[in-house]
């Protein structure tokens, strides 16, 4: 766990430096093993740091008196620069697989778009996020993340390639849903598409 705790580490804090109660690494850390654990919610990794605060202090070395109230989670969380964060996890993720065994023959990496549970807000009319991630098949570790702009099938594939591009990986064997064979692109509307 120390190895996710130096990677979370290289995120800037974008709070001041007075009246920080809690040390970034350690909110962040936690919050990565509440989400582990089911959390859905700020409330849900409020609970369950309320019931693991102090065992997290000994295991992993923080002195809090008292764990944060879900707002506070929620403001240093949303305070954060995404894109700083996606790039400490994809290093720590690239680190990971050139630490295991050399794969036999070309490494797989297997594309896939998801929706995230609970995000999905009507009240405010916000349709459900979409995810598209990029997973070292053999190693079983994700190398990155992309958001899917408007959740439609089009969007995914221009998603798949930002992600490919990204991820900077050469000469390996992606796998991916049919709908990236089309030869050319329909509207969503439409929903005819020439395959290859």
């Amino acid at each position: 766990m120390s190895w996710l705790k130096q990677s979370l580490a290289q995120v800037s804090d974008p709070r001041r430096a007075q009246g920080k109660r809690y040390d970034l690494p350690h909110v962040l850390l936690y919050s990565v093993l509440a989400v582990a654990s089911g959390a859905t919610s700020y409330r849900k990794i409020e609970q369950f740091l309320q019931a693991h605060w102090q065992s997290l202090n000994e295991a992993f070395g923080s002195r809090w008196k008292r764990a944060p109230a879900y707002t506070g989670l929620r403001k240093i969380l949303q305070g954060l620069d995404a894109a700083e964060l996606e790039a400490a996890l994809r290093r720590l993720a690239s680190e990971q697989v050139e630490h295991t065994t050399a794969p036999v023959g070309r490494a797989v990496i297997a594309l896939d778009g998801k929706t995230l549970r609970g995000s999905l807000a009507r009240f405010e009319d916000r349709r459900a996020a979409q995810v598209l991630s990029a997973l070292a098949v053999q190693e079983r570790v994700v190398l990155g993340h992309v958001l899917i702009e408007d959740g439609s099938k089009d969007h995914e594939i221009a998603a798949a390639q930002r992600l490919i591009a990204e991820l900077g990986l050469s000469d390996c064997l992606y796998t991916l849903d049919a709908l990236h064979l089309q030869k050319t692109r329909s509207s969503a509307s439409s929903g005819s598409a020439a395959a290859r």
